[in-house]
């Protein structure tokens, strides 16, 4: 488990992160989500005993960053992807990857075979021979991405990991972090990839210098938001949205097209009514969909309340 305490970073009269409070069960996908300066990247290098907190506590399992005698075993623990690759790019990827497994002191045995298992579920096996510096970013990222994994660490902080990437490059990297978690990995991802984020994270925090809010990306969204219904009809007469606001449980109601926009309390037991009143005023209804929320839409209402 990674638990921060009042964790803060100052660099001079400027504060970084502040106060910054989270608990990271074992075995989840936790995203960082926030603008550019937020203190998301300083956060994961706190974690990563790159640089020394101001001020607060973070322990990953039983050990406290920050304590010199505890950072070379949270070093170990740990895979990191940072902001910047940082590769040999005379040397090919499999001599990269080979060269920093061994600060681990991995065995050449195991080296060979943890190489070849993450270049090969990488898509990157072939081309393993060639120099770094001729490839493309987006292949400079997944090299990078292998770095982290080679030693198979039990926690994996991944700054922007598919930044660069193409569509299926992305998406062959999300798979492969969902199946760091189906092992029991824990993962804890820096993004501004919002889409990303709420397709594979458990749980997210959207951060500006401190922790503004977290919890799951549907739970946030049914907290911020009414529950809405779209319900598609063959004929919206004139008279209707007058007409069904004599309906208690009905808070909103628009009219886009032939959809009938709808904000109810429950849908689960206010839907079959509104659909019986409507077929009782002898009006055809095709459709019948809930109005689902993204954590883009989170995320900007948030971002909105601290400007």
């Amino acid at each position: 488990m990674i638990v921060c305490e009042g964790l803060t970073k100052t660099f001079g009269s400027i504060t970084a992160i502040q106060d910054f409070n989270i608990e990271i069960p074992d075995g989840r996908i936790f995203g960082l989500l926030g603008p550019n300066g937020a203190g998301k990247t300083t956060t994961m290098r706190m974690l990563s005993c790159l640089i020394r907190p101001t001020s607060g506590k973070a322990y990953i399992d039983s050990y406290e960053i920050g304590m010199k005698e505890d950072a070379r075993k949270i070093r170990y623990m740990i895979g990191l992807l940072p902001e910047v690759p940082g590769l040999y790019e005379t040397l090919g990827a499999y001599k990269n990857l080979d060269y920093y497994a061994q600060f681990y002191g991995i065995s050449k045995i195991q080296r060979e075979k943890s190489i070849k298992t993450t270049l090969t579920n990488l898509g990157l096996w072939d081309r393993r021979n060639e120099p770094v510096g001729s490839f493309s970013k987006g292949m400079k990222q997944k090299i990078a991405i292998a770095r982290a994994l080679i030693h198979n660490p039990k926690y994996i902080f991944l700054d922007e990991p598919t930044a660069s990437l193409d569509p299926a490059a992305a998406k062959m990297v999300r798979e492969y972090i969902l199946e760091l978690k189906s092992q029991g990995d824990t993962i804890l991802i820096n993004t501004h990839n919002l889409s990303e984020a709420d397709r594979i994270c458990d749980t997210v925090v959207l951060v500006k210098n401190r922790a503004i809010k977290s919890g799951n990306p549907k739970e946030l969204a049914r907290g911020l938001f009414a529950r809405t219904i779209n319900i598609t009809m063959q004929k919206i007469p004139p008279s209707l949205l007058k007409d069904i606001t004599s309906l208690d449980f009905i808070s909103q109601t628009q009219v886009n097209g032939h959809q009938l926009v709808l904000s109810v309390r429950n849908p689960e037991e206010d839907n079959p009514r509104v659909i019986s009143w409507l077929m009782n005023q002898g009006l055809q209804v095709q459709f019948v969909t809930e109005v689902e929320h993204s954590l883009e839409d989170v995320y900007l209402e948030l971002i909105k309340e601290r400007v």
